[in-house]
This record gives C-alpha cells, sequence and structure tokens, in this order.
C-alpha cells in the first residue's frame, strides 16, 4: 500500500507538470505553425528560437492587474475559471501513456488511475467544463459573455451527444470500458481506426466542436462577440481559460490515439505486446503515445489556420440532423454486424475480423460522402442555366 501511495503521488506530480509544460509549449507550437502557414517567423525573440515567449506571457499575466466588474457575482466570477480548468486536468488521469515500468518494488503501470470504468470517467467529467464557461458568461454581468456563454453550452451538449454515441462502437468491440483493456485488444488485431473508420471520423469532428475550436469557436468568435463568454476577464482569470481549452485538446488528442489507434502501442511490431517489461519498452511505447498525440495537435492547429468559422445556424443543423442521425445510425450497422461476426460465425477479433468491418465501413462511406457533398466537390460545379440563355457556374 505505500508503493502504492508513493508511485500514486509521484504520477500525479510528474503528470500534472508535464501537461502544464506542455500547454505553454503548445501556445508556442500555434503561433509557430500559424506563421510558418503564413510565411512569417512568429515569436522569436524570447529566448532561442522563441522558447521562453509562454514563460514570458506567463509571467506577464502573474502581473497584470485583476478587474473585476462593479455589477459582477464575485463568488461566482471567481469561480468559473477554476470551474474549467480543473476538469480539463482531471480527465488524463485515466489514460494510459506508456507500458507498465518494472521496478524492485513491483510493476508501476504508467496510467495514474486505471480506473475499471476510465472511459465512463472521461466522459463525466470532461462535460463539466461547460459549467465554468456558463458561470463565467453569467456570472459577468455582460449580455456579450452571457450570449457566449449561452452558445458554448449549446453546443457541448449538442456534439456531446454524438461523441459519445461514436465511441460506444470502441466498447462493442472492446468488450470493456477500462482504456488499458482498450489498448490491449488493439494489439491482438488492428487499431480501431481501420473497423470503425466512421466512428472516428465522427469522433474527430465532434472533439474540434467539444474543444471548442475553429471551426467551431462560435462562443468566443472575436468578430461577433468581442472574446465570448471571458470579455471581462484578465489577468490570470483569463489565462486559466486558454490553459483549460489546450488541456482539452491534448486530452482529446490522446483520447483519440489510445481509443482508436493504439494507444501507447508501437505499430507494426508485437515486441512490445507482452512481458517481460523493461524501461526500454516503457520509454519507447512512450515515444509513441506522444509522437501520435503530437500529429492530432498539429491537426488541431492546422485546421483552425486553414478552415473559415461556421455559422451558428450551421453548426447546431451539423450537430443535430447531421452527426447525431449518423452516429445512431451507424451505431446500429456495426452492432448487427458485430454481431454476426462474434456470435453466429464464431470470429475473434483479429486482423481478418477488422478488414471485414473496414470493408463495410467503405460501403457506407460512399453514399454518406455523396449526401454531405451536395455537388459541391465528389460531383464537381454543375452549370446552372441563367435567364436569356446564359449559363453560370453553380
Amino acid at each position: 500500500m505505500t508503493f502504492f501511495l508513493i508511485a500514486s503521488a509521484i504520477k500525479v506530480f510528474v503528470v500534472f507538470n508535464v501537461i502544464m509544460v506542455a500547454v505553454a509549449l503548445l501556445t508556442l507550437l500555434e503561433r509557430r505553425v500559424c506563421a510558418w502557414m503564413q510565411d512569417r517567423l512568429g515569436p522569436n525573440r524570447v529566448g532561442p528560437q522563441g522558447l521562453l515567449q509562454p514563460a514570458a506571457d506567463g509571467l506577464k499575466n502573474f502581473l497584470k492587474e485583476e478587474t473585476s466588474p462593479a455589477m459582477a457575482d464575485k463568488a461566482l466570477f471567481t469561480l468559473a475559471p477554476i470551474v474549467s480548468f480543473v476538469p480539463a486536468l482531471l480527465t488524463f488521469g485515466v489514460i494510459p501513456f506508456a507500458a507498465p515500468l518494472p521496478t524492485k518494488w513491483g510493476l508501476v503501470p504508467m496510467v495514474v488511475a486505471d480506473l475499471p470504468v476510465g472511459f465512463l470517467y472521461i466522459l463525466a467529467i470532461s462535460s463539466l467544463g461547460v459549467y465554468g464557461i456558463v458561470l463565467a458568461g453569467w456570472s459577468s454581468n455582460n449580455k456579450y459573455a452571457l450570449l457566449g456563454g449561452l452558445r458554448a453550452s449549446a453546443q457541448m451538449i449538442s456534439y456531446e451527444i454524438a461523441l459519445g454515441m461514436s465511441t460506444v462502437a470502441v466498447l462493442l468491440l472492446a468488450g470493456n470500458v477500462t482504456l488499458s483493456q482498450v489498448i490491449a485488444q488493439q494489439q491482438t488485431g488492428l487499431p480501431f481506426v481501420i473497423p470503425l473508420t466512421i466512428a472516428f471520423l465522427i469522433f474527430f469532428i465532434s472533439a474540434f466542436a467539444e474543444t471548442n475550436r475553429l471551426p467551431f469557436d462560435l462562443p468566443e468568435a472575436e468578430a461577433e462577440l468581442i472574446a465570448g463568454y471571458h470579455t471581462e476577464y484578465s489577468a490570470m482569470k483569463f489565462s486559466m481559460f486558454y490553459i483549460a481549452e489546450y488541456s482539452n485538446m491534448v486530452t482529446a488528442s490522446a483520447l483519440m490515439t489510445t481509443l482508436f489507434f493504439g494507444g501507447w502501442d508501437i505499430p507494426f511490431t508485437t515486441w512490445d505486446n507482452a512481458p517481460p517489461w523493461s524501461v526500454l519498452k516503457t520509454l519507447l511505447t512512450l515515444g509513441s503515445f506522444t509522437l501520435k498525440t503530437l500529429f492530432f495537435l498539429f491537426l488541431f492547429i492546422w485546421v483552425r489556420w486553414t478552415l473559415p468559422r461556421f455559422r451558428y445556424d450551421q453548426l447546431m443543423a451539423l450537430g443535430w440532423k447531421v452527426m447525431l442521425p449518423l452516429a445512431l445510425t451507424y451505431l446500429t450497422v456495426i452492432a448487427t454486424a458485430i454481431w454476426l461476426l462474434h456470435d453466429q460465425l464464431g470470429w475473434t477479433y483479429d486482423t481478418r475480423f477488422a478488414l471485414a468491418l473496414f470493408g463495410l465501413n467503405l460501403l457506407l462511406a460512399v453514399p454518406l460522402f455523396f449526401v454531405l457533398d451536395r455537388g459541391h466537390i465528389i460531383a464537381g460545379s454543375v452549370a446552372a442555366e441563367g435567364a436569356g440563355g446564359g449559363g453560370g457556374r453553380a
């Protein structure tokens, strides 16, 4: 018990500090990638290649004056950033990030808390962040902040359903809600992104909406709402919302890695799948997990600086008229297919099982993309007849 408590305390301390440092460096990465895409330099004056820019920004926020609106609800105004910040850090606690580490006292699982209901824990805790946003909008006593908070709550509730439904297919294949078992199941066959391709796409799109990133950043649309729900915030309270947003990005990327890309499993090898465990295995699997997570973080940044923002009616229509019916229909089809393959034909999850489901996903994807495309990309532009025989491009 002493070893367990000490190991757990060390893991909490290390993981918390790594996430905080990663979030700081992620802000620098976003600014450098954005500058690279726009053919400029980005931050490069503070420290070598601008590496100390996040530290300078943090110091500035610590030293700035804390402002508080005269008519704001002081208690809730102060509490809101904390309510938004804490769940963003707690959600990472059940994600395995490497193979177990052997020590002379026993094996140390590389997860802060290997809960038997790990995935359900993530859905429960991550949904609490919306309370901080709504409280921030309401307690500021500012109509723009309130509108931003209401937008955020409607958006997160809308896409959270589709996100949760898309992952039910993962749990059907894994047969378990413990994330370590989800990874173990993928090690016996192929990563779940292959047999559950459409589920991954639904999860991927919903993750953008849940983290309030472009093209779904309507709650803080600067052009229309000044800065949304954190209009009245300054100094470290303002920074806590940004730390929460980037922490949610890290968690969403790590969750996509775990659920669909084998987690810490090193692709195309079985060497890391089973004991004996070693320090080398732990380090290499940690590197594999980090690279996969960084890929999705880069994707978050890439999409932000490439796509324009949706209109709010488009955002809600996509969530309720497209994502939710698609998730429900897909879940019904894939559950039927798993039942036929597993219970009727007696197949276990292996490469053959995964490829059979992948073929089904391809069959579903063709009509899906033609319906969603609506003649814009796949079918090409269609010439429309104009008045007097003139033609225009539709």
